[in-house]
Parts: C-alpha cells; sequence; structure tokens
C-alpha cells in the first residue's frame, strides 16, 4: 500500500545527479555564502539548508538534504532530501505523542483492572479516549503546520534546485 504525500508530514525525495558528491556539498557551501536568503551549513556529507531567524515563524521548515557517492560510478550522487520542522518543535512534537501514548496505554490499563474487580472506571476511561482526541489534534496541528510552511517549503526546493541547474547539473534516471 502505497502512502500519498497528502498524510505524509515530513515531505521525502531522491534523485541522482551527475556529478560526484564532494563538488556537490562544496557547491552548497559556496551558494550557502554567497547569498543571505537561506542559511546553509555543513556536516560530513549533510547539507541543511534553513530560512534565517528573522523571516521564521513557529512551523517554518527546513530541508536536509543528504548527498552520496554511488559507489559504481564515482561521478555520479545520490541526494536524498528531507523537508521537516525545526528540530526542536519536532522533538516536543514526539515527546507530546508519546506522552500521549503512554498515557493512553496507562489509564487503559487502569481502566480494565478497575473493570475487572468491579470497581468505578468512569475517570479512567475517560482520560483514555481523552487520549485519543489529544493524539488527533496533536496530529491535525501538524498538517495545519506543514500547510502554513509549505511556501516556505517551496523557497527551500526552489534554492536547491536553482544551486544545482546554476553548474547544469541534472537529475539522471
Amino acid at each position: 500500500m502505497e502512502l500519498s504525500n497528502d498524510i505524509i508530514l515530513r515531505p521525502r525525495f531522491k534523485f541522482n545527479v551527475n556529478q560526484d558528491n564532494k563538488g556537490l556539498l562544496s557547491l552548497f557551501e559556496k551558494e550557502g555564502k554567497n547569498q543571505s536568503e537561506f542559511i546553509v551549513t555543513r556536516v560530513d556529507d549533510h547539507v541543511f539548508i534553513k530560512i534565517p531567524k528573522a523571516k521564521q515563524h513557529f512551523w517554518s521548515p527546513q530541508l536536509h538534504l543528504e548527498i552520496n557517492e554511488d559507489y559504481n560510478n564515482k561521478s555520479l550522487s545520490t541526494i536524498y532530501g528531507l523537508f521537516g520542522p525545526n528540530p526542536t518543535v519536532w522533538t516536543m512534537f514526539m515527546f507530546f505523542h508519546f506522552v500521549a501514548a503512554g498515557l493512553f496505554i496507562g489509564f487503559g490499563i487502569w481502566a480494565y483492572v478497575n473493570w475487572s474487580l468491579g470497581n468505578n472506571f468512569a475517570i479512567q476511561l475517560f482520560v483514555t479516549l481523552l487520549m485519543v482526541v489529544i493524539w488527533f489534534v496533536l496530529y491535525f496541528s501538524g498538517r495545519l503546520g506543514k500547510k502554513a510552511g509549505m511556501e516556505q517549503m517551496h523557497q527551500l526546493h526552489h534554492f536547491m534546485r536553482d544551486t544545482l541547474r546554476s553548474k547544469d547539473i541534472h537529475a539522471v534516471e
């Protein structure tokens, strides 16, 4: 079963280019220094393209590129891209999801034990169902955040594409 991009919170892409990875990495470093619209940082084979602080909002995305060399042909590279929120925002969302899941499981077990013993379990059942509602709220707020950052996602993608095109680098099949 293939998932459509509509339900993916962190869109990904992958393509091959006809350039070695060292050249691509230095190209992104050089382009990052020659402009001020984006913050470009490089760590090993990873390039992070971010929106400057002055233009950022809570839902501002960043583009993480991993540029790997093709081991069969050193003149080809594979670019793996991942759009996502600021890592702090993503960590916070994952923390809230894990707390909601933990409380759901804990209160669900507590409700089942009280039900098995014949005790009142209304409060535990309410909290269990509340965690389901909170999970949906978290999920849909993430979807709204993705929509709020869509324009900046396009800007990041265009910067990456224009950087590659500046040296006449094209995707290969």
